[in-house]
């Protein structure tokens, strides 16, 4: 594996945040287009099927890794070929156990949850598509330890296209809850030729105690995180899916969905650079530490506004779209979901900074106290709020971002002020303009698209006038990065 000076690794990462970004705005819009047509096909009901099977294959699937493909791409040193045969021997171990085991328990979770034949078929094809997605991992990995992110971006357009393409043929055709079995499946046979034709690797088994010793002192706390992320998350909606009417699961999957895809926008690509490229840099504490804030700022810059916008305009946007009208019971749940999600825009690069830097422990104790916080307060809010406490929950927790902020302060210097006060003030200017011209343009779909066009106008032009130093400091970096 090669060695990238603070330089090259510069110049990767904006070369990568390019890739990723052209990447997820295409998926996104793919995703979109899908997602609107499927929420007017599909009942609330097939989509609360989907949203608990794919809670509860995503928590069985903690159980077949141990951390050990973030240790490679944390680890200071070159990974070597016994690093590969070992991230590979052992996962694959795990995965198939996994496999076999949920394949068994399909017919008892779907007759725990009522979910019939088809809900069943699409268990065991969730099964099926992630042991795909495990022999994915080594090629991806050495893609994502060079910073390579121009090709690894292949193999997840061809998946979205293919998921899309699939689902949404399939349930125009009448295949209901079938539609998202079949897809899943052609989307990880898709994926898995894709990744690798791009980055072949040659798979061998065996293990090397010494390779798995050094990783799993990474890995396991790391995975102990994931597994507390499931249960704040996934097992929560596995518990849902019991104690609530499926409908109501939809409008949670529905509102959770739709608050957090500015985030996925965004946040998945600033995580998929910035923990190998932080990792990279943790000898480098100053340089470690500016990254942060442009990362943070990066981040909420296209957060805040889309999540203000989303927050204003979706009651217009459901009155106007055709067979829409059925999810106005999720925009309670839609607001505080966003809020989640403009707060987490700010605690997630800074956890991430945490395990690039392998403070693995301090983020596990994070996660911990939210995992606590999540399953004390549900419950309770559920009962004075119904299926929107969940959403409340949620929020108030996110709040937590304060105490994120002071913990890495005390191992990084980063100005989080720089970072977040010049989108915040811009979103709420831009907010209130779209707020007030809303209620004269918002009558028909274009008029909601000039909204949007004119609040776009307004955030850019309120940015750049009290953030227009920072900005330009940020473009003439990259202009240097590229020319390198």
């Amino acid at each position: 594996m090669e060695e990238l000076d603070i330089a090259r690794i510069t110049k990767k990462s904006i070369h990568g945040i390019f890739a990723l970004t052209t990447r997820t705005f295409f998926i996104q819009v793919v995703t979109f287009v899908a997602n609107l047509i499927l929420t007017i096909i599909l009942a609330p009901s097939v989509f609360g099927v989907f949203f608990v099977v794919s809670a509860a294959i995503a928590f069985l699937s903690y159980f077949s890794d141990i951390g050990l493909a973030a240790a490679l791409i944390q680890k200071k040193e070159n990974i070597t070929e016994e690093d590969l045969k070992t991230t590979f021997t052992i996962q694959q171990i795990l995965v198939l156990a996994v496999v076999i085991i949920a394949l068994a328990l399909s017919n008892l979770v779907g007759a725990f949850y009522n979910l019939g034949s088809d809900g069943v078929f699409l268990f065991q094809a969730l099964a099926i598509s992630f042991f795909l997605s495990s022999l994915k991992t080594i090629p991806s990995i050495i893609l994502e330890r060079n910073l390579s992110f121009e090709k690894l971006v292949i193999p997840q357009i061809v998946e979205t296209l293919v998921f899309n393409i699939v689902v949404v043929t399939l349930a125009i055709k009448g295949f209901g809850v079938t539609s998202f079995a079949y897809a899943v499946l052609a989307r990880g046979l898709a994926g898995l030729l894709t990744i690798y034709l791009i980055s072949p690797w040659k798979a061998a088994l065996g293990i090397s105690k010494s390779s798995a010793h050094k990783l799993l002192s990474f890995g396991i706390p790391f995975q102990l995180n994931s597994f507390l992320a499931l249960v704040k998350d996934d097992l929560l909606i596995v518990y849902l899916g019991k104690v609530l009417p499926l409908a109501q699961i939809g409008y949670i999957g529905f509102a959770q969905k739709w608050a957090l895809m500015p985030l996925r926008l965004i946040m998945d690509n600033v995580i998929r650079i910035t923990f190998p490229s932080f990792s990279r840099l943790q000898d480098e504490k100053d340089i470690l530490g500016k990254a942060i804030e442009k990362s943070i700022f990066a981040a909420c810059f296209i957060i805040f506004p889309a999540l203000t916008g989303l927050v204003i305009l979706s009651p217009y946007f459901i009155n106007l779209i055709p067979k829409y009208i059925k999810w106005e019971p999720a925009l309670m749940s839609l607001f505080f979901f966003s809020i989640n999600a403009a707060l987490s825009s700010i605690s997630t690069p800074l956890t991430n900074a945490l395990n690039a830097t392998g403070k693995i422990k301090v983020t596990l104790y994070l996660m911990v106290f939210w995992t606590i916080a999540t399953w004390v307060l549900t419950p309770i809010l559920i009962v004075m709020y119904g299926f929107n406490g969940v959403a409340i929950a949620s929020a108030i927790i996110s709040l937590s971002v304060i105490l994120v902020i002071l913990i890495v302060k005390r191992y990084l210097r980063f100005n989080i002020v720089n970072a977040t006060f010049y989108p915040f003030v811009s979103s709420v200017i831009m907010g209130v303009t779209v707020y007030f011209i809303a209620m004269f343009l918002a009558t028909s779909l274009p008029g909601i698209f000039l909204a949007i066009a004119i609040g776009a106008m307004v955030y850019f032009l309120t940015t750049y006038i009290l953030a227009k130093d920072q900005i330009k400091s940020d473009i003439l970096l990259i202009k240097q990065s590229i020319k390198r």
